[in-house]
């Protein structure tokens, strides 16, 4: 693991500390790591929606789509 050494004012200083102490985070570090997974995880969603908006539209999104969708779930959860 490759480490980073960054420089925060005190009051970002504090809240990190908060946070590690409210949310049982065992260092600042994995609270960071975490923030950073979860922007990744934002940006990995964001792009997939929009690729979605930017591709043609495949067949209506009505109560039609939806039931058959669901009826898809309900089969595989049956195994």
């Amino acid at each position: 693991m490759s480490t980073m050494n960054i420089s925060l004012p005190d009051s970002l200083k504090s809240f990190v500390d908060e946070q590690v102490d409210q949310r049982g985070y065992g260092t600042s570090s994995e609270y960071v790591r975490e923030l950073i997974r979860r922007d990744q995880d934002r940006l990995h969603l964001r792009n997939i929606l929009l690729a979605g908006a930017e591709s043609a539209v495949a067949a209506p999104a009505d109560a039609a789509y939806f039931a058959t969708l669901r009826g898809r779930v309900r089969q595989r959860a049956r195994g």
